[in-house]
């Protein structure tokens, strides 16, 4: 098989386990607080990386990779704490394609570390995706956006920066590694907060369990690790465009699992911002490609 092929297949895969745990983590929040469901998310994670990185007896990547999977961690983490208290205070649906902006925001992002000016269609993308988020949050009177919803938009910045990371460094790391060293990352800064920073909470039964055993291992150790290997057959830009199916399969579970459903209006917004990341995405390439894609 043509090994663009294979990244776009195993691209796809993660973005329906990532997809499909939205209203998974939704419902297990009901049984733990977000902070500590979190840290034993990546610990879980961290564990068995550590055991499939014991095992391939793979070398650390050096000084370099370690730092940068280390940042991409605090980026991973940030996005996580934002995505997942959001998510405790609006739907999975909305959640999820909310969350699918971060596409959006990557190349304005890489514009501002690059200090390259933003092309015309990504500012276009941005205005479509601002009109569509509206249509999908705000009530159809007044101006009040719920407290989740922008918290899950504000996860977007640090999820982009994660994606901009990841690209650079998933060149000369190994996939493994560069998912342990993330997941330990998580895993420390969960533990060095969720104890003072919220009233920590646990109820362990098999809801709870069931969805550690899923973000542990296939959200996070698994669909990182097959990302970073991804990223060496393929562009930021091709993985950014399959990911977009995120949302979708964000919805689809959770029409089948919770009953959630998109009134008109707000299935309008949803269409604009898979359109808005679209626009972005599939813009004309330059002769000079652009540092985030």
């Amino acid at each position: 098989m043509n090994p663009r092929l294979r990244a776009d297949l195993a691209l796809a895969l993660i973005a329906f386990i990532w997809g499909a745990t939205f209203i998974l983590t939704k419902n297990a929040l009901v049984h733990a607080s977000v902070l500590l469901f979190l840290t034993l998310r990546f610990t879980l994670a961290a564990g068995a990386l550590a055991g499939v990185f014991a095992w391939q007896r793979e070398g650390t990547g050096g000084r370099r990779a370690i730092l940068g999977g280390i940042a991409a961690g605090v980026c991973l983490f940030l996005g996580y704490v934002l995505q997942t208290i959001g998510l405790k205070y609006t739907t999975a649906t909305k959640t999820g394609f909310i969350t699918g902006l971060y596409v959006v925001v990557v190349p304005l992002l890489g514009s501002l570390v690059y200090r390259n000016v933003p092309k015309l269609l990504e500012i276009a993308g941005v205005g479509i995706a601002g009109l569509g988020m509206a249509l999908l949050t705000l009530p159809a009177e007044g101006w009040a956006l719920e407290s989740g919803d922008l918290l899950v938009a504000a996860s977007t910045i640090p999820y982009a920066a994660h994606l901009l990371l990841v690209v650079r460094i998933a060149r000369w790391c190994s996939p493994v590694a560069l998912a342990l060293y993330q997941t330990i990352t998580g895993a420390v800064l969960g533990a060095a907060v969720f104890w003072w920073a919220e009233k920590s909470f646990v109820q362990w039964n098999a809801e709870l369990l069931i969805a550690l055993a899923v973000t542990g291992l296939l959200a996070t150790a698994f669909s990182f690790t097959l990302l970073s290997w991804a990223q060496r057959s393929t562009t930021a830009t091709r993985s950014a465009v399959i990911l977009t199916l995120e949302p979708l399969f964000a919805w689809l579970t959770s029409l089948v699992v919770a009953g959630e459903q998109l009134g008109g209006r707000a299935a309008l917004g949803a269409v604009l911002i898979l359109g808005s990341i679209l626009v972005v995405e599939l813009k004309p390439t330059a002769s000079t490609e652009h540092p985030s894609g």
